[in-house]
């Protein structure tokens, strides 16, 4: 069995029962669940949730993203082995404790299989949380270019690259476009301040302005729950992403939870300690494939310059990586999934056969 066989690359094809469009996203594939069926499994798994909330089978890819675009390998490879399985174990993980810790639940009701989730449906906050405990990536770009106001934070002059920040930086931008918001670009993934959010909280998906202090609550708590674990690992939580929403609980409550992912190499920058304190950066995290794609392709403005996102897409479309760059990447995903999780990383020499199996077998979901 080749490389490429063990990679799950298309998980939007899936006989699973829906009858609704099949969300893909850059990594995962959303496939909301009939009626019929969400009620069921609420019932026979006693999914904590109120009886008609929809759930949906999330499936996590191989593929690996990065500058906006998908990448691939020769050989046939269209993703990285075991990047799924690494990056929802290291969920998984990471959401059991915020909940063990008495932080916030999460979206995810059921792992049914390392690379699926049952989730229930959420009203997502329009917003990227963003949470910076150095300066580093294009916070430092930024900096470097004589920035000094970030989301409405003023910082200091005198700061050197990689340094550790007095205290940790909420740098928030937005999901999605919104439109009609005074201040806020009409832009995907723009920054902004906590007077922009306090001033439009609803335009933001918040049910109340006070609800903008528990988001950025659960923020620093999540950021300091994993900061913690990852230091007894000598690991360092440099940077990370999280994303917030609204469920309505068994009580008929709305609350508010984490939802996505968290923690991962994916959405958070994760460095070595020892090699930090030895005057090195050795990324733990999808850094490392940023850098070695500036490094492998001779003109690296077309990686960093949004103005040629063409040339950028045909980089991505017309050239297969060597082999040894995307087992890098999984050897740095397989690796900190393991030592976060305390356990091997299973991965599953055909992905896509054995899910398709569970999900008949022990959840009646494909036909």
């Amino acid at each position: 069995m080749s490389l490429a066989d063990k990679v799950l690359a298309v998980n939007d094809d899936l006989p699973i029962r829906t009858d609704k469009p099949i969300h893909s996203g850059k990594v995962r594939s959303v496939y909301w669940l009939t009626e019929a069926d969400s009620r069921r499994l609420i019932e026979e798994k006693g999914y904590p949730v109120a009886p008609g909330t929809p759930l949906a089978v999330m499936v996590i890819s191989d593929r690996i993203s990065a500058f906006d675009c998908i990448w691939k390998g020769e050989g046939g490879m269209r993703g990285v082995p075991g990047k799924g399985a690494a990056l929802n174990a290291i969920s998984n993980h990471w959401f059991q404790l915020f909940k063990d810790k008495g932080l916030a639940d999460s979206h995810i009701l059921d792992i049914p299989h390392p690379l699926v989730w049952i989730v229930q449906k959420a009203r997502p906050v329009m917003i990227e949380a963003i949470a910076r405990q150095y300066i580093t990536g294009s916070m430092w770009r930024s900096y470097q270019k004589g920035e000094r106001d970030f989301c409405g934070i003023e910082m200091t002059d005198g700061l050197h690259k990689d340094q550790k920040l007095p205290e940790l930086l909420i740098t928030p931008s937005t999901k999605g476009i919104l439109k009609g918001v005074p201040g806020v670009p009409e832009a995907d993934d723009v920054n902004i301040t906590r007077k922009n959010i306090k001033d439009n909280f609803e335009a933001f998906n918040f049910r109340s302005e006070g609800d903008i202090d528990r988001y950025e609550q659960l923020l620093k708590e999540g950021f300091d729950v994993i900061s913690a674990a990852l230091e007894k690992l000598d690991q360092i939580f440099v940077d990370t992403k999280f994303e917030f929403g609204y469920v309505t609980g068994v009580d008929g409550e709305e609350k508010l939870i984490y939802m996505d992912e968290v923690g991962t190499p994916d959405s958070s920058r994760i460095w070595d300690g020892e090699q930090y304190r030895a005057g090195r950066v050795v990324e733990n995290s999808k850094e490392g494939f940023r850098q070695a794609l500036l490094q492998y392709f001779p003109d690296p403005d077309i990686l960093l310059n949004k103005d040629r996102m063409e040339e950028r897409q045909a980089l991505a479309r017309d050239n297969e990586l060597p082999e040894s760059m995307l087992m890098d990447i999984s050897a740095t995903y397989v690796g900190i999934a393991e030592k976060i999780t305390g356990r091997k990383l299973e991965i599953s020499d055909n992905p896509k056969a054995e899910l398709i199996d569970v999900l008949r077998k022990g959840y009646g979901l494909i036909d």
